[in-house]
């Protein structure tokens, strides 16, 4: 196997979790009676470029189907920050009805519905049939195929050029993603700016976050890598931020090479900081497993701790994170009785591999569970002060990421 960037040769294993289905595919009732396809969930590390990646599987057309379940704007939280992230970039960039915003992989609208309101003419490229429907419903435009190069070029050529392109939360999910940068490289005005939120490797590293690895994630991304990425396509990253978002994401601002854009000094910070905790030395990557493995051994102990003295536990946060952890873990429901979920694409379904039922937030009120775990560990405030409730009977709340914790 060789780097999606570089094409370095990979030998370097950067965490092994075993094999697990699709992480996003939820499964009815009548389905847990067939069987699942699982796929090795293994990440390597390249040598030259650092760029962390899956080992090759699925194509992004087999795990991104109409049925996608993931709707953004189930969480207030991400609400929130679509919102004052829309407000600042529009005040930073001079954003007027005159300008023109593509966002990739927009999902059910969360964020463009911001632009719609303020009167900036915009476009939502999203290959999901079921998120695009509800934006369609919110009048934003939309494209529904996958975003590349070939895209980027016909929507140059069509006129399309963005003064402002997003990509949240996509850019480690795309298969090639040279493909994918070359694709901004083209849809990209000359003065234009493109910015991507993606998690830091960084904070998956030093949290502890190795639940955020599926196989929608093909790449685990670093400034470091990113950079190199946006170099070989002919941008360059002009500034980037620190943000909390999924447990610690960066945002980074990019331009064309050739920009008259002035690269920040926030870009040389992050890139130290990520030299100074070990980002370019390969031992930093093959010490991860141990801390991963301990991890889940605290957290199946407590498990069958609770079962012995006869707890009931359940958990909140149906999300994809869910899926790794308690397959990887080896958790089914005689542990674990259910999940509760608001988002209602999710509910009455099961968790793929471990077959963990997701249920309403309703379904906690009848069980009166001694313990909840949050497995969206990234809005675990929003979720205990929407559960609060569980204080009525006696019920706590619990993390095992980054380590077992009682919230």
């Amino acid at each position: 196997m060789k780097c999606h960037h570089c094409q370095t040769e990979l030998e370097h294993v950067f965490l092994d979790l075993g094999f697990a289905p699709p992480s996003n595919s939820y499964l009815t009732e009548a389905q847990l009676h067939q069987s699942e396809k699982n796929y090795p969930l293994k990440l390597y590390v390249c040598d030259q470029c650092w760029l962390v990646q899956t080992e090759d599987n699925d194509s992004g057309e087999e795990l991104f189907q109409d049925d996608y379940a993931y709707f953004s704007s189930v969480s207030k939280m991400l609400l929130n920050h679509a919102a004052a992230y829309c407000e600042m970039i529009a005040d930073r960039l001079s954003l007027t009805k005159d300008s023109y915003v593509i966002e990739v992989a927009s999902n059910d609208g969360y964020l463009l519905r911001n632009f719609v309101e303020s009167g900036i003419p915009c476009l939502g490229i999203e290959p999901t049939a079921g998120t695009a429907k509800v934006a369609a419903g919110l009048g934003i435009p939309q494209l529904g195929e996958f975003f590349g190069e070939q895209l980027g070029r016909r929507l140059a050529d069509e006129g399309k050029q963005a003064d402002l392109m997003i990509g949240n939360n996509v850019y480690a999910h795309v298969p090639d993603i040279n493909d994918f940068t070359r694709g901004f490289k083209q849809a990209l005005k000359p003065e234009g700016t493109v910015t991507l939120e993606f998690p830091h490797l960084l904070s998956t590293m030093t949290y502890n976050q190795f639940d955020t690895v599926y196989h929608e994630h093909y790449s685990y991304l670093s400034l470091n890598t990113v950079s190199k990425i946006f170099e070989a396509a002919g941008l360059r990253v002009y500034d980037v931020e620190e943000i909390p978002t999924h447990g610690g994401s960066l945002r980074v601002y990019g331009c064309h090479a050739e920009s008259k854009k002035e690269t920040g000094e926030n870009v040389g910070v992050i890139l130290k900081k990520e030299a100074d905790a070990g980002l370019t030395d390969m031992p930093t990557y093959l010490a991860y497993q141990a801390k991963v493995e301990k991890t889940k051994d605290d957290m199946v102990a407590f498990l069958i701790e609770q079962k012995r003295a006869g707890k009931k536990v359940a958990g909140y946060g149906a999300a994809a994170k869910a899926s790794t952890l308690l397959n990887y873990a080896g958790v089914r429901p005689d542990l674990l009785a259910f999940i509760s979920d608001a988002a209602p694409s999710k509910q009455n379904k099961f968790l793929p591999g471990c077959h963990v039922p997701v249920l309403p937030p309703s379904a906690l009120n009848d069980f009166k569970p001694d313990w909840v775990v949050v497995f969206a560990w990234n809005i675990a405030k929003e979720i205990m002060e929407s559960q609060s409730h569980v204080a009525a009977w006696g019920g706590r709340f619990i993390v095992f990421i980054p380590e077992l914790k009682e919230l």
